[in-house]
């Protein structure tokens, strides 16, 4: 994957190489295929054809190692609301801080001091 200012770039590779991750977690979006999810998440997986990386990834919610595997953080994101995560508290995860600290950083951009 190429990066670009540390932001990861979703380019044709890697969509192609994300997309049974991204579409298992575009699946969320529809509460059957959440309880299904959360009855066997490793079988539900196995459904959608994950690489065994990407399963581990998902079952660990190891939201970096996602992004590496092709996942679109669009995508990602239904699954941590299935978890109840918060935009803020992914953004926490990839910029190494608390999903209080990812906010406040947010709230203060762009606002003129003094």
């Amino acid at each position: 994957m190429g990066k670009a200012l540390d932001d990861y770039v979703l380019d044709l590779a890697q969509n192609r190489r994300g997309y049974a991750l991204n579409r298992m977690c575009g699946s969320l979006k529809h509460a059957e295929n959440r309880t299904r999810f959360t009855t066997d998440e490793a079988a539900y997986c196995d459904e959608y054809g994950l690489s065994p990386e990407q399963k581990k990834a998902v079952l660990e919610r190891d939201w970096i190692a996602m992004s590496d595997l092709g996942a679109s953080i669009f995508y990602t994101f239904k699954l941590a609301t299935l978890d109840q995560k918060s935009m803020q508290y992914l953004g926490g995860v990839f910029t190494g801080m608390t999903a209080e600290q990812f906010a406040a950083k947010l709230r203060s951009r762009g606002r003129k001091r003094g």
